[in-house]
């Protein structure tokens, strides 16, 4: 329904947290073609959700603790990177 008005902005939290790994994967589709057009904002403790944005930005203590791509806070992020490691190269 939110999509349906058109939105310049699009807030999703914790849009996956009850979805199967198949609908969290076409979730995932739909928004990224979403975002060609509309601002999208993620909030997420699934990373999967998020590793493929524009920017993350991680929080903690309520905090923004590092902002950066994927890649960049893989490098320079010790908190981002276990969590990584901890969800997706454990799963």
């Amino acid at each position: 329904r939110a999509l349906a008005a058109g939105p310049r902005l699009l807030l999703l939290d914790e849009a996956t947290s009850q979805l199967d790994a198949a609908n969290e994967t076409a979730l995932r589709e739909v928004v990224a073609d979403v975002a060609r057009t509309t601002t999208v904002m993620v909030i997420a403790h699934r990373l999967s959700t998020v590793v493929d944005a524009d920017r993350i930005v991680v929080v903690e203590g309520g905090r923004v603790r590092a902002v950066g791509r994927h890649a960049d806070l893989m490098l320079s992020d010790d908190l981002y990177r276990e969590l990584i490691e901890a969800q997706l190269l454990d799963a």
